[in-house]
């Protein structure tokens, strides 16, 4: 009776740990990401490692399967600092979120309080979407704040204030291309705002 227990019990672990190891297996990735505490929220991209900016949650070629498209940090292209953040789309879902070239992050806010959130855009025949929202564990309100299909030969500047939501703590921004084309994004703020709506 006890070496029956005794192989009951070892078979359920080894059931255990052959499905914890496929469930492990058959997990996709939905983003990169490369943390460095001592470059802040890097909104110029001018820190990076690896090829990809720092700080950032970042949708690659490595957890966006379904898509063909390259990220880089730019230097011949910026609008603040030495460097900016460039896609090369060939081809992409226009879904958005992780399943399209994109990144995103979250940053600490005050709930009611107003927030500048800038940032510039230079595009050549890529369509792509800013979300902004507040966010928490069990919730979020997003606002698609910018989609243009628009290319500008040069840098374009988009600034939108957005009230964070009462007890929410956390507001989140997210771009995503979604067609082919090339894209670059550089110098996002988000800051306090002191003006009135």
């Amino acid at each position: 009776m006890k070496k029956t227990i005794v192989n009951r019990a070892s078979n359920i672990a080894f059931i255990l740990t052959v499905v914890a190891i496929a469930s492990l297996n058959g997990c996709t990735r939905m983003s990169e990401t490369i943390p460095d505490r001592t470059a802040g929220m890097n909104g110029s991209f001018e820190y990076a490692k690896a090829g990809l900016p720092v700080n950032w949650i970042l949708y690659t070629p490595n957890t966006v399967p379904t898509g063909d498209f390259e990220i880089n940090i730019d230097t011949t292209e910026y609008k603040d600092g030495k460097q900016s953040l460039k896609f090369l789309v060939r081809e992409c879902s226009a879904t958005g979120g992780w399943h399209s070239p994109g990144f995103c992050n979250e940053f600490d806010a005050e709930s009611g309080k107003t927030y500048k959130v800038s940032f510039w855009i230079k595009n050549e025949g890529s369509e792509f979407f800013i979300r902004i929202g507040g966010v928490s564990v069990s919730q979020g309100q997003y606002e698609t704040v910018v989609k243009s299909s628009e290319s500008t030969d040069s840098w374009k500047l988009y600034e939108y204030n957005y009230v964070m939501p009462e007890n929410i703590h956390t507001i989140r921004f997210e771009m995503n291309i979604l067609q082919p084309g090339s894209c670059w994004i550089d110098d996002i703020r988000i800051v306090e705002s002191t003006e009135t709506l």
